[in-house]
């Protein structure tokens, strides 16, 4: 096993950016392609891997019997124990976008797997404009997840357009926020001069103002018509992308390198601005109503 497994901290950071098509007799050789990346950032010393929304599937179902048999159980589907099986054979952590399917209802997920095994799983709180006709809201809050490495939360691509969600796991003690995406292109202007999309400077923003590490894996291509922006990156505490913006148009692997327990005091800025000590805690709940899961100190 590489000896990724044993370095806890600095975290090598990988996400990855590819291009799944939707199609049930796509979906293994979706994962393998995506893993077949995953295992060039293993082989570059990442121990902690991100992939997009969907990253089995594909995103452009038709309706939604056509996502009905896409989706899988968790953790029991093959992806999933393609994904477990990638984890511990490289002795990493890997979050992944995968189709869920609960009984009747249908989940666009995204789970965490470690070195030992599966972690745990989140369902997208926030539905994009057809997702709404295919899948169920989810019901599973906001959790993060502990790990040797640090505690990781995830979300999904729509979701970073409410500041609440990265704020919520940021005050449930979040280090990383592992962001995965298809986000799509919609009515122009998509780019400014840098090459950033507006959700890139929602990642930015939103690392910023909770302190916290954001890995943003998102989807290039173009699946059934449907196009998507690209624009990976990772955010450091400060906002500030660590690597390169990825392009719109080819698939990436982006790397930084960081101490993910270092976000837990990179709220204090100076001696007299503390972003969880300055919120007004008087004037609306700290947690935002939410109750789910405890706040745990930074």
């Amino acid at each position: 096993m590489p000896s990724s497994t044993h370095a806890v901290s600095p975290v090598r950071v990988a996400v990855v950016q590819c291009d799944p098509q939707v199609g049930v007799e796509h979906c293994e050789s979706n994962l393998r392609h995506a893993l077949q990346l995953a295992r060039q950032a293993v082989e570059n010393g990442a121990n902690l891997i991100v992939l997009p929304e969907l990253v089995t599937t594909g995103y452009a179902f038709a309706n939604r019997a056509e996502a009905f048999a896409h989706c899988e159980s968790i953790p029991t589907g093959l992806s999933c124990q393609m994904l477990l099986d990638f984890a511990h054979e490289h002795g990493i952590y890997l979050a992944a976008g995968v189709a869920e399917r609960d009984g009747m209802h249908l989940y666009d997920s995204a789970v965490l797997v470690g070195p030992h095994g599966y972690l745990g799983k989140y369902r997208k709180a926030h539905l994009w404009n057809q997702e709404k006709l295919w899948f169920t809201p989810g019901d599973l809050g906001f959790p993060v997840f502990d790990t040797p490495i640090g505690r990781i939360g995830l979300l999904i691509c729509w979701d970073i357009w409410f500041p609440e969600v990265p704020r919520i796991l940021a005050q449930q003690g979040a280090d990383i926020i592992c962001s995965l995406n298809n986000w799509v292109w919609t009515p122009p202007p998509l780019f400014d001069a840098t090459g950033k999309c507006m959700a890139s400077y929602l990642t930015i923003t939103a690392a910023h103002v909770n302190n916290v590490f954001i890995a943003a894996a998102n989807r290039t291509g173009i699946d059934r018509g449907e196009r998507f922006l690209g624009c990976s990156l990772i955010a450091g505490t400060s906002g500030w992308p660590l690597t390169e913006v990825a392009s719109a148009e080819h698939e990436a692997i982006l790397y930084a390198d960081v101490d993910l327990v270092a976000a837990r005091s990179a709220p204090i800025w100076n001696s007299l601005n503390d972003l969880p000590r300055d919120r007004r805690a008087d004037l609306y709940d700290s947690m935002l109503g939410y109750r789910l899961h405890p706040a745990l100190p930074r």
